[in-house]
């Protein structure tokens, strides 16, 4: 297919769905838990119909943060609308026939839901039908109700969920380390969304794909205080999970601290979304081994991030040495601010939402996409996180990696 500049072909995910996941879904479920299957797995060729119980298609739910901020149990805070794509109904109908696998989010819906009898047999159809149940945090509770865990099936999740666990038959798995996810035949579990990378690879394993990474791709992912929640977690856990080695740098802090993630929710023109606090962004590589030659491609993500990054020469250079040396380049959203300061916008085509249009233009952009994500050589661009299916798959097919099934 011959794709002209802008072309809605030039945007589009560049494999087409050959497997279909549904994503149980509702109020107050951990919000990374949901995003990142989401748009992990879209981005590499499976389709995820989002179902929740009490909603329509076109609803949304609203998510919750988990994360630890100095008290002995986790806070929870609130996170992204997530918008709800099929009916639930026709979803439980349609259940294995339709569905290669099931994906639980962790969070207090599944309180909810774990009482309720058309979900439990919903999530029993599956067990029974021994397709692939992914369980995350507090949502093994449902495949308990279920009984699914009887017999011994090995399990990990959240720590004050090990009784559970143990009540229903099942074999507890101390969560050591945080990343690991537990396979036991259909039933892959973990802690929560730590453990993404693993449980992607080992989903698209259990659904038959085959991964070519054609060598192990390293990334590193540029971050700061205030950068935008989505953007940096989602292309993290993505790309680790089809076999790269990612990292995460900041110019102002060492291996080991966090960046504190912003949160905003998608609005349309002209409305701007308002800021809330995210999850923590764990910073895994000190700047000093920040360098093109030690990657393949670096990761700029948008929020205010960008505004601190673009004032440290360093990061400015550091982005035009990755170009300089054919490596590639992907920004998204504000992120392209870096890009403009590093002059690799002129004469590029680019996406850019918004808040960026007029940067990218000044910046020397030839054309601006005011959606999805444009590869134009080896620099990607995407307008927003609503967009990281398309970019998480403009990398991949940079870095030369196949998922096929």
């Amino acid at each position: 297919m011959s794709r002209s500049p802008g072309s809605a072909a030039d945007q589009a995910p560049p494999m087409a769905p050959s497997r279909r996941v549904l994503l149980l879904c509702g109020d107050y479920m951990e919000d990374y838990e949901a995003a990142v299957p989401l748009y992990a797995l879209a981005a590499l060729g499976v389709a995820v119909d989002c179902a929740a119980r009490g909603k329509r298609p076109g609803e949304s739910c609203l998510t919750a943060i988990h994360e630890f901020l100095g008290f002995e149990l986790y806070t929870e805070l609130p996170g992204h609308r997530f918008p709800v794509t099929a009916d639930f109904a026709a979803a439980a109908a349609a259940g294995s026939s339709r569905y290669d696998a099931l994906i639980i989010p962790g969070g207090r819906f599944t309180e909810q839901l774990a009482a309720d009898e058309d979900a439990v047999a919903l999530v029993a159809a599956f067990a029974a039908a021994r397709r692939p149940v992914v369980l995350t945090c507090h949502s093994q509770l449902l495949l308990a109700a279920a009984g699914g865990l009887a017999g011994g099936v090995r399990c990990t999740a959240f720590f004050g969920m090990r009784p559970v666990v143990e009540l229903a038959g099942g074999t507890w798995v101390d969560p050591d380390p945080f990343s690991l996810c537990v396979a036991d035949g259909h039933v892959l579990s973990a802690i929560g969304w730590p453990a993404h990378a693993e449980i992607i690879a080992k989903l698209l394993a259990a659904m038959g794909a085959r991964v070519d990474a054609g060598g192990r791709q390293r990334v590193l992912i540029l971050c700061a205080d205030y950068v935008d929640d989505y953007e940096a977690n989602v292309p993290f856990r993505a790309l680790a999970g089809v076999g790269c080695s990612v990292e995460a740098a900041c110019p102002t802090k060492r291996k080991g601290e966090t960046c504190v993630t912003a949160i905003y929710d998608a609005a349309p023109a002209p409305a701007v979304s308002e800021e809330r606090r995210g999850h923590n962004f764990a910073v895994t590589a000190d700047w000093a081994d920040a360098s093109a030659d030690g990657f393949d491609c670096v990761v700029v993500p948008g929020g205010r991030a960008p505004e601190l990054l673009v004032t440290h020469e360093s990061a400015v250079a550091l982005i035009r040495e990755f170009a300089d040396k054919g490596k590639v380049v992907a920004s998204i959203g504000q992120g392209h601010l870096l890009l403009a300061a590093a002059g690799l916008l002129r004469g590029r085509r680019c996406a850019a939402g918004v808040p960026m249009k007029v940067v990218s233009r000044l910046a020397g952009a030839v054309a601006v996409e005011s959606a999805g994500a444009v590869a134009d050589g080896k620099l990607v661009t995407a307008a927003g996180w609503t967009d990281l299916a398309r970019f998480v798959a403009r990398v991949v097919d940079l870095l030369g990696i196949t998922v096929s099934f």
